[in-house]
């Protein structure tokens, strides 16, 4: 089961999410099938999305990100709710690019650089809130960074990481974003940069078995944090019939005139969740009719 704390330092000065998103980037390789570097690319995207969705106030918000920077994954969309449940696919779920020198999966290599990031909020206004920010380094953690100080003028730290199996399943998964409130003095972002270039890998942590509350413990070694609350966010796919049908009801009164004019059935997939939705020319005739 995924888990996602948020906590605040004492002094009111730093303010944390992480997610231990195992369980989430897993549900997502079985769906999509993704090869390794596209699970380690699209794994990190949902588990920022998760914190990012979580940051929400209202219950009914949601976030989008889409990171689209000409690589062969093509772009990756996540979307989340303000629980942290999350959902999430690539262009391409299949790329085989070589390792990095290092022997590490190239992820900036399978995003590109050569883009931006988006992200759409609905936080239950007239209009949706829309920012965009130019990739930094198609690594994912750092163009998140950038997103938060350029477009929503908070610095911030992420970290993300997903660790691929020789299997292709996923071992761990997991990541965090720390933010600095106005209480921050020199002294306390001077301390928090010590410990940020000290800290070691999130899947690292991960995968020696501690819990995503002892390694916020760990980074933020020296601050007394309290956790405000928890989550237990999941791989969550909002599609379902009536939803497809108004998306088809959205179509041209002639391209459903063709449809409806077809022998076969009209197929619609959830890019999400890979679900098939089948409407026979009889449905799509009245959908047709029902925009009159």
């Amino acid at each position: 089961m995924a888990k996602l704390i948020r906590c605040i330092t004492s002094d009111g000065s730093i303010a944390v999410s992480a997610i231990d998103s195992t369980d989430i980037v897993a549900r997502a390789e079985q769906l999509h099938k993704t090869s390794a570097v596209v699970t380690a690319a699209l794994g990190r995207l949902l588990t920022a999305g998760a914190m990012m969705g979580n940051m929400l106030k209202g219950a009914k918000n949601t976030i989008s990100i889409k990171i689209d920077g000409g690589g062969p994954t093509g772009a990756i969309t996540v979307s989340a709710d303000s629980v942290g449940n999350v959902r999430g696919y690539a262009v391409n779920p299949i790329v085989e690019i070589p390792l990095k020198p290092n022997g590490k999966l190239d992820v900036s290599g399978a995003v590109g650089t050569a883009g931006n990031v988006f992200v759409v909020k609905d936080l239950g206004l007239k209009e949706p809130y829309n920012g965009f920010v130019p990739i930094v380094s198609g690594e994912i953690a750092e163009d998140i960074t950038s997103y938060f100080a350029t477009s929503e003028q908070i610095p911030t730290a992420c970290a993300l990481g997903v660790l691929v199996d020789t299997d292709l399943s996923v071992k761990k998964a997991g990541g965090y974003i720390i933010q600095l409130l106005p209480m921050a003095d020199d002294a306390i972002i001077t301390r928090l940069e010590e410990n940020l270039s000290k800290a070691r890998p999130v899947t690292e942590l991960l995968e020696q078995g501690k819990d995503i509350e002892e390694i916020v413990r760990e980074v933020l070694a020296g601050f007394e944090t309290e956790v405000l609350y928890t989550e237990y966010p999941e791989y969550k796919c909002k599609c379902e019939r009536e939803k497809i049908k108004g998306i088809l009801a959205g179509l041209s009164y002639d391209d459903l005139s063709e449809m409806a004019a077809s022998e076969t059935d009209t197929e619609v997939k959830c890019h999400f969740c890979g679900e098939s939705y089948i409407f026979t020319p009889e449905e799509i005739e009245k959908i047709k009719s029902e925009k009159n």
